[in-house]
């Protein structure tokens, strides 16, 4: 069956927009997806029929609200495969996800420890790693890439050793779009002992991940890259971890006993999500992954690569344009230059014509400066996107090298 785009556009009511007169060519997926309309009712449904706290009310709404509220939860474990419903711990998205892996990490690390990163991280994965260390004494090192965007797979192994506490790593870069052997990464760093924190962000919105085939020990990602809210994340960890993690946040809900002169945490995994939670998100994230996972996932990946095929074959035949990040595993992200212009005048002038893109180093300074380009303008895109739209794209970009001439 041929994956059906324009079914899929129609759930999508801001995808009608224009621009200026023109045609909305949403084109900034890595930067947040937009949401269907069966996720916009399942937040107004909460709002306007069982707004409530959720746990322990003593009321028709509170029982309606945790209900929905832990049924999302446990859509979650399905759709990843989490060995535990009590393995999904809500957030506010990857970065706090992170966060709390890295806070923990930090009262655990000693001076002889090391945390292994790579280059391509967002700096979500990169600064929370240089505090757990600034705390410890540990060393910080960072496994190299090939100019095209690739992981140097051989450096990366070279640099795990037995002082090796921790390996965090994307599943997908948010500005080239590479995609890394997560398993076989994964996989090297538990031969030495390591525990592996996956930053999923980029990676959950393509379908397919599963916690217990990756093997890693914690995988974090946000609602808002797969069709969710924003506000809204999970941090997945193995249950034997999370139980004995040290707390992130004091306060509510994470407590199962408190006196003046001491407390006691909660069980999982209410002891590291302290205060009221984003009730709201969670269900309408809960919404977009049953969304999500009832779609053809074969069909959408295959859709997704064709895209990117069909703009990689354009990109090849604009005069001017060079493509950075040119990995041999990517997925639906063009990251580019343009002769004479810069990425910010680039995103200003396609934004004129309706075209909607990123511009800048994407929280990936560190990349950007590796590659040695001040910034890239990146074109992602998502399950709804269509060939019309990429070739949207490219006209547009031919009246943006005229001004530019």
């Amino acid at each position: 069956m041929t994956f059906n785009v324009a079914a899929i556009r129609a759930q999508f009511p801001i995808l009608s927009r224009e621009i200026d007169g023109k045609p909305l060519v949403y084109l900034d997926n890595a930067a947040t997806t937009q949401k269907p309309q069966c996720v916009i009712d399942a937040l107004v449904d909460y709002y306007s029929t069982c707004n409530s706290n959720v746990h322990r009310g003593a009321h028709r709404l509170a029982d309606e609200a945790t209900t929905r509220y832990e049924g999302a939860r446990d859509t979650v474990a399905t759709f990843i495969n989490a060995a535990a419903r009590d393995e999904v711990i809500w957030t506010s998205g990857t970065t706090e996800a992170i966060n709390i892996v890295a806070h923990g990490l930090g009262q655990q690390l000693t001076s002889t420890d090391e945390v292994l990163v790579t280059e391509m991280e967002h700096h979500a994965n990169i600064v929370t790693w240089q505090q757990a260390c600034k705390v410890s004494g540990a060393t910080l090192k960072v496994a190299p890439i090939f100019d095209t965007g690739e992981l140097d797979y051989d450096a990366f192994v070279a640099l795990l050793n037995e002082r090796t506490k921790l390996v965090a790593f994307p599943h997908v870069s948010n500005s080239l779009g590479t995609v890394n052997p997560i398993q076989k990464m994964t996989r090297a760093a538990k031969a030495v002992g390591a525990w592996v924190l996956v930053d999923g962000a980029q990676g959950i919105a393509h379908g397919g991940v599963d916690v217990q085939s990756i093997g890693c020990d914690f995988y974090a990602f946000s609602g808002h890259k797969m069709f969710g809210p924003t506000g809204i994340g999970v941090l997945w960890g193995r249950q034997s971890l999370l139980a004995e993690w040290p707390v992130w946040q004091t306060g509510g809900e994470m407590i199962s006993e408190v006196s003046y002169q001491s407390a006691k945490w909660n069980t999982l995994p209410y002891r590291l999500e302290a205060g009221t939670p984003n009730i709201a998100g969670a269900i309408g994230f809960g919404a977009a992954i049953e969304w999500f996972a009832a779609l053809d996932l074969p069909g959408l990946q295959a859709h997704e690569r064709s895209l990117l095929d069909y703009a990689t074959a354009r990109a090849a035949d604009c005069e001017g344009m060079r493509v950075v990040g040119t990995a041999p595993a990517k997925s639906g992200v063009l990251s580019f230059l343009l002769d004479g212009g810069h990425p910010a005048d680039i995103g200003f002038l396609l934004d004129r014509q309706g075209v909607a893109i990123r511009t800048g180093h994407h929280c990936a300074e560190p990349l950007m400066n590796r590659l040695g380009v001040p910034g890239t303008a990146r074109a992602s895109f998502s399950i709804y996107t269509d060939l019309s739209e990429i070739d949207a794209l490219f006209t547009a970009l031919e009246k943006v090298k005229s001004m530019l001439a």
